[in-house]
């Protein structure tokens, strides 16, 4: 190789690398020990992490990976006829550190878990009993949808509003894996009409084209959360 070439070649070498280091960097690191049990007391002091600190390991015990949280059926007496119980890092401590979590999600008859997302995790739900419509909508705006029965799977992406529906006039139940311990759930409706402080009404009405009175309307549904 000719001299006055090195330096590009060595400059293109360095891009390559860095090109594939950055996922490595970037992500989160592999663990350092068997577990990370969530220490939930610790929190109460003025300690706070991007997630939970570990308890000691000869405090843990095979309770921190247990949990019947999943077990009963959730309450969908609601407007929207469906209910989400989850099991992550908030209530099963021993999930700290290892990247998964579940929710199981009970539905009325035609009972909907509204459009939503999860900004940390992919989601992949199992079908215990019933019939349902899902789907998710791209950052193109393209719907992806279809009819899922007993014991079939779908897959939502990773921060891609989604949305399930019963389409049977039976209960139905389903269960969600997630590829993080606290994937986070952003409700489409309660992030535009139940915020707090509540994103302006002017915005909304010229975004969704339609009167400031009906957004005004819609708000009043949606109590703020804060």
């Amino acid at each position: 190789m000719a001299p006055s070439q090195l330096p590009a070649a060595l400059f293109a070498a360095c891009a390559v690398f860095l090109t594939l280091a950055v996922p490595l960097i970037a992500g989160d690191p592999d663990m350092l020990q068997d577990f990370c049990v969530a220490d939930y007391k610790s929190l109460k002091g003025p300690l706070r992490l991007n997630g939970f600190p570990c308890k000691r390991p000869e405090n843990v015990t095979a309770n921190d990976f247990f949990s019947n949280v999943l077990a009963k059926p959730g309450n969908t007496n609601n407007p929207v006829g469906s209910a989400v119980t989850a099991a992550n890092v908030e209530n099963v401590p021993g999930l700290n550190t290892l990247g998964v979590s579940m929710s199981r999600i009970d539905y009325t008859p035609w009972g909907i878990n509204p459009p939503h997302a999860h900004p940390r995790a992919t989601e992949i739900i199992f079908v215990l009993e019933g019939t349902l419509d899902v789907g998710f909508v791209t950052t193109g705006g393209y719907l992806y949808s279809r009819t899922i029965c007993k014991g079939e799977i779908f897959v939502f992406p990773r921060g891609l509003l989604h949305f399930q529906k019963n389409n049977g006039g039976a209960p139905a139940v389903a269960i969600s894996a997630f590829n993080s311990q606290l994937p986070g759930t952003q409700s489409l409706a309660i992030a535009l009409f139940g915020a707090s402080p509540p994103v302006p009404t002017d915005v909304l009405a010229r975004a969704l084209q339609i009167d400031g009175g009906v957004v005004e309307v819609i708000k009043s549904k949606f109590p703020a959360n804060y």
